[in-house]
């Protein structure tokens, strides 16, 4: 199809990329959620619009046709109609989760389209999901736990920022970016407890373990205010030069420690955070909300690592296993 015949196909996907973009605001979606759904949508449209297709002439045929194609080893055909440029992911095709999260833009997109009258259904939604493999999350032991968290010393102003951060992130299985966003006037001292601001802007408050209180204690008296330019006052975790930790540091900084005792990330300690706490005999239901997960089936994930685990202690310890 000729550039100028592509024209109106291309400036209708964009409109319906511009409403779905207002959506997500409107719905206070994440920055980063905004930017890969406007990624993986024009992906599509520049797709689509190569064959003439505009938004309402899509059905579930031609997202299934789009899918597959992704999913082929050479790779999509990319908007300029290059054979050596590929969008649709590594040499191998892309991956089940890769598909998966473009369904999702897709999804999105349609209804957004069907909610302001542009279409009568969501043909994405008529579409399954490719079955993704689920990983059994990496999961310290106890002892690996504390031996990690004891190994950080408390001698400088660095040293003593993160064992609390550490010690915090364990104690409430938090996520690295929560980390980095809690305010001073997150931590209730008093009560021992935390205000935590998780995805889609849903606030939880969790208990904080007496280790990790006292961490954030000597943290607070002798840490922090010589990391602190004055500039700002409501960062809790703050850098040598005074600015708000960021994800990358925190993961610089686990990797430091975790060097001398077992290798592992910040969401590993979420991980072992939830494992931990269903060994102990906690519910779904209760570690679901300690985690701020929006659903209970994203929690179930922690019943098949207690299963692995007692599956290979089986094999380890039965004569007959």
């Amino acid at each position: 199809m000729a550039g100028g015949e592509r024209a109106p196909l291309e400036a209708a996907w964009r409109e319906a990329g511009a409403t779905l973009e207002e959506d997500l605001r409107r719905r206070d979606a994440a920055e980063r959620t905004r930017r890969a759904y406007a990624l993986d949508v024009g992906q599509f449209a520049r797709w689509a619009a190569l064959r003439g297709l505009a938004p309402p002439d899509v059905d579930p045929k031609v997202i299934r046709r789009y899918l597959a194609h992704l999913s082929e080893p050479s790779g999509s055909t990319p908007a300029n109609g290059s054979s050596t440029a590929r969008s649709g992911g590594a040499r191998g095709g892309a991956a089940p989760a890769t598909i998966a999260r473009k369904l999702a833009a897709l999804r999105a997109l349609f209804a957004s389209q069907r909610q302001h009258g542009d279409l009568l259904q969501n043909p994405a939604e008529l579409v399954s999901s490719p079955r993704k493999p689920s990983p059994l999350p990496r999961v310290l032991s106890v002892s690996e736990t504390t031996m990690l968290l004891d190994s950080i010393p408390t001698g400088g102003p660095l040293e003593i920022r993160d064992r609390a951060l550490f010690e915090l992130a364990y104690a409430c299985g938090l996520r690295a970016e929560e980390l980095v966003t809690l305010q001073t006037a997150d931590l209730d001292h008093d009560a021992e407890q935390l205000r935590v601001e998780g995805k889609g802007r849903k606030t939880r408050l969790l208990p904080v373990g007496e280790p990790a209180m006292a961490a954030l204690r000597v943290y607070m008296a002798r840490a922090r205010p010589s990391l602190s330019t004055g500039r700002e006052q409501d960062a809790l975790f703050l850098s040598k030069t005074g600015r708000p930790l960021g994800t990358s540091d925190v993961r610089r900084r686990l990797r430091t420690w975790a060097a001398r005792t077992a290798r592992t990330t910040p969401h590993a300690l979420r991980h072992s955070f939830a494992t931990h706490l269903l060994d102990g005999g906690a519910d779904l239901r209760s570690i679901q909300e300690l985690l701020g997960h929006a659903s209970v089936s994203s929690t179930q994930i922690y019943t098949r690592v207690e299963s692995a685990r007692l599956r290979s202690a089986y094999a380890r310890s039965h004569p007959r296993a």
